[in-house]
């Protein structure tokens, strides 16, 4: 029971498929403090690049909007166009700021999870509307650790603010006793300093957000070893399947090499764990080839096949060995064997031309010259006196 316990629990990393299908779903690590800073900081630095421009220029219409002909106050038509003309003026004014907003409102998500354009996080969910979970929701960590920031968050602008005013109240006072445009553009620096500080102040806020983000992301995605178990299987495959699919294939090769049989030159066998047919066509072979091979069953099934179809066998135990052991299927002989098989297939040669032709049977070919290297079982002896020495 503990181990079933323990494959449930949620404890191990989330694997690179998980973590695909979660950003294809729109699940991907968020900081929407991050993302409220960028935009403040932004908007303050524009606006205190800018202010100069926006201020001139809005001045302008403002004293525009002011100054009109008296008759024109009774003409809607004219108020109207002239409402038209002033709005597109202060619209093209605040359009670099505009534009500068909604640039940054699309690349800050981005900074932390990238960019992330998902049809299934816009597709309606019932179980949203579950009050249970509504209620968990409520009662969840996230949300503890949301109403924590948003505490910290206006204690920290409450606090900066309090130090702003008690700082430049001097100044903000002193604004009272100058001229109009003095006073304003001196409060206009006072206003976009107290935003650059409180803008500012947050950065301790995101310090802190960014890595919760991350790691509170990283734990909702959180794998149990059963799922990862599961998963494994999906990916690779049940290994039932994968069993037979092999067992098809094996079975599919089988069929191919045994086809091939019937067209041998020779065959070599030990007599009857080991099976090799071998295939030399002059001209378009560098070498002899071996076109089958196998033990036991397969075996015993490619020497009935070279008999049904009058394939010679010859019984060479090193050289089937060899041949076995060091020569893939449809793959050419070594060198070392150039000799033994050079023998056997003269040998065959000549046996093919008695029962066609008739005459006195070639002698078998034995004590073939096979190095002890290649054959295995000279090998597995020598292997195994060296151990007892």
């Amino acid at each position: 029971m503990a181990d079933e316990s323990s494959d449930q629990e949620k404890t191990e990393a989330a694997s690179p498929r998980r973590l695909e299908k979660a950003r294809e779903e729109g699940q991907v690590a968020r900081s929407r403090e991050l993302t409220t800073f960028l935009l403040l900081l932004t908007g303050v630095a524009a606006l205190w690049g800018m202010g100069g421009v926006l201020h001139e220029r809005l001045s302008q219409v403002m004293e525009q909007a002011l100054l009109f002909e008296r008759a024109q106050a009774f003409d809607a038509a004219r108020m109207l166009a002239r409402f038209w003309e002033l709005g597109e003026s202060t619209l093209f004014t605040l359009l670099p700021l505009f534009l500068l907003m909604a640039v940054m409102a699309l690349v800050a998500p981005s900074l932390l999870g990238g960019l992330l354009v998902s049809a299934k996080a816009l597709q309606p969910q019932l179980a949203r509307l579950n009050p249970l979970k509504g209620l968990k929701r409520i009662f969840s960590t996230q949300a503890l650790a949301e109403l924590g920031k948003a505490i910290a968050k206006t204690v920290l602008v409450g606090w900066v603010a309090v130090f702003f005013l008690r700082k430049y109240s001097g100044e903000l006072m002193a604004l009272s006793g100058m001229p109009i445009h003095q006073a304003l553009a001196d409060a206009m620096r006072l206003i976009a300093l107290s935003c650059g500080m409180i803008v500012l102040a947050l950065i301790l806020v995101i310090v802190l957000d960014v890595p919760y983000q991350l790691w509170s992301h990283a734990k909702k995605l959180r794998m149990s070893k059963e799922e990862l178990r599961q998963e494994h299987k999906e990916s690779e495959g049940d290994p039932h399947v994968k069993g037979r699919i092999r067992s098809q294939q094996q079975a599919m090769a089988r069929s191919r090499m045994m086809s091939k049989v019937p067209t041998a030159d020779v065959i070599v066998t030990n007599p009857t764990r080991f099976a090799v047919a071998l295939s030399y066509q002059d001209g378009q072979m560098s070498a002899p080839r071996v076109v089958a091979k196998g033990t036991d069953a397969v075996a015993a099934r490619i020497r009935e096949l070279g008999g049904e179809h009058g394939v010679p066998l010859l019984e060479a135990a090193p050289l089937a060995r060899a041949l076995y052991y060091h020569v893939d299927l449809d793959h050419e002989i070594p060198v070392e064997l150039y000799t033994a098989v050079a023998e056997v297939l003269a040998w065959a040669y000549r046996l093919r031309r008695v029962r066609e032709e008739g005459g006195e049977m070639p002698e078998t070919p034995r004590d073939l010259p096979v190095p002890e290297g290649m054959d295995e079982r000279t090998r597995r002896d020598k292997e195994s006196e060296e151990s007892q020495t």
